[in-house]
């Protein structure tokens, strides 16, 4: 039957029941396709992601609220449940397997943690007098392919690499005044393993590791001189004030000349990345490149509030200068290549910094000073 069927044959009008009945009809379809706009286009999947902060801390705090907003940033369809370190898995290394596996889905990590399972993510975060300002960071992973390699290397482990994130800053803490790398001779220093630990211990530096509990601790009974850990907001937090009374940083616009900016990242599980919508996937990497300018300016808000209360509390700045950062640098490029070629990977990192640090742009390498270098 069409519309002209229900016409009177009388009036040649349509009976009022059947009109009503075809409005009826029409404003519940546009009903059924407003309520079908506003659903989801899938089911929500919730991923479970545990950061290295622990729980009370400002890092974690604002990680919490990050993933709190991820439900409303995907309309539903991604749900990010965050965890304070160490509450699903035990420690790093677990935390690395427990993504891999998809015990959990994501971490928050910082990506230097894995340079003894992924060698080349020692090039993935600053390294000894290596690029210094967050800005070369960001250039490098989003302009010059740096995040393209990234993944492919993450790739091979079960992982997708979504984006770093901007931190800080490490810097040392000292219980006696050091000017120049001279002073440093004979310390006995809290510092990271590794490349850091090699370069320093050429300037006759005897270096401990310690984990960040046990820093406090050895600072007040004096069996360490020194100590590195993160930036100025968390180590005041740490009380680090109580037992050091100087603070060492590098020359001018420079915090520190081993560890300048110690990147944290989102890595997750490479099949729960590829279960999402393609279009949920941009919203989560623009979501972080987002979250790594409001995670970095926060932290330097704290830092420039904790300094101002280092220095209440009687404790004096002193800095390295900038021909203690060139001598820095050149006894750190042997190290870099030592690093570089513990496999393709690392290397291929590498060339694309060594090349960026080359240009024009950042001067910070010549052809003399790598010279002989392979």
């Amino acid at each position: 039957m069409n519309k002209e069927d229900l016409r009177s044959p009388e009036t040649g009008k349509r009976p009022r029941r059947a009109f009503l009945k075809s409005v009826a009809l029409a404003g519940a379809a546009v009903a059924g396709t407003s309520m079908m706009a506003a659903t989801p286009a899938q089911a929500a999947q919730t991923w479970k992601i545990q950061s290295v902060w622990d729980a009370g801390t400002v890092g974690y705090t604002l990680f919490e609220e990050w993933c709190n907003e991820m439900e409303e940033k995907t309309n539903g369809e991604l749900i990010f449940k965050p965890f304070p370190a160490k509450s699903v898995a035990a420690d790093n290394n677990a935390l690395f397997d427990a993504v891999r596996n998809g015990v959990l889905q994501g971490m928050n990590p910082f990506t230097l943690y894995w340079s003894g399972k992924i060698p080349a993510s020692v090039f993935l975060s600053s390294y000894p007098a290596g690029p210094d300002q967050p800005h070369q960071w960001d250039t490098m992973f989003y302009s010059l392919g740096m995040l393209e390699k990234t993944r492919e290397i993450y790739k091979k482990f079960g992982l997708f690499y979504v984006g770093p994130i901007q931190h800080d800053a490490n810097i040392i803490h000292s219980k006696k005044p050091v000017s120049s790398l001279d002073d440093l001779k004979g310390m006995k220093v809290r510092l990271p393993g590794g490349m850091v630990a090699e370069v320093f211990q050429q300037f006759g530096v005897s270096t401990v590791s310690l984990p960040g509990s046990d820093i406090f601790p050895a600072l007040e009974k004096g069996t360490i001189d020194a100590a590195d850990y993160v930036g100025p907001a968390v180590n005041w937090e740490l009380g680090f004030s109580q037992v050091t009374d100087y603070i060492l940083f590098g020359p001018p616009g420079v915090m520190s000349i081993y560890q300048p900016v110690d990147l944290m990242d989102l890595t997750v599980n490479l099949r729960s990345w590829n279960n999402l919508d393609p279009k949920i996937q941009a919203i989560v990497e623009e979501q972080v490149r987002s979250y790594s300018q409001r995670h970095y300016l926060m932290i330097q808000k704290r830092n420039i509030e904790a300094m101002d209360k280092f220095r209440e509390a009687g404790d004096t700045v002193t800095r390295l200068s900038q021909e203690d950062l060139e001598r820095f640098r050149k006894a750190a490029i042997p190290v870099w290549y030592k690093w570089a070629n513990k496999d393709e990977d690392a290397r291929e990192i590498f060339d694309l910094q060594l090349k960026y640090m080359m240009n024009d742009t950042v001067g910070y390498i010549t052809e003399e000073d790598i010279e002989g270098m392979e």
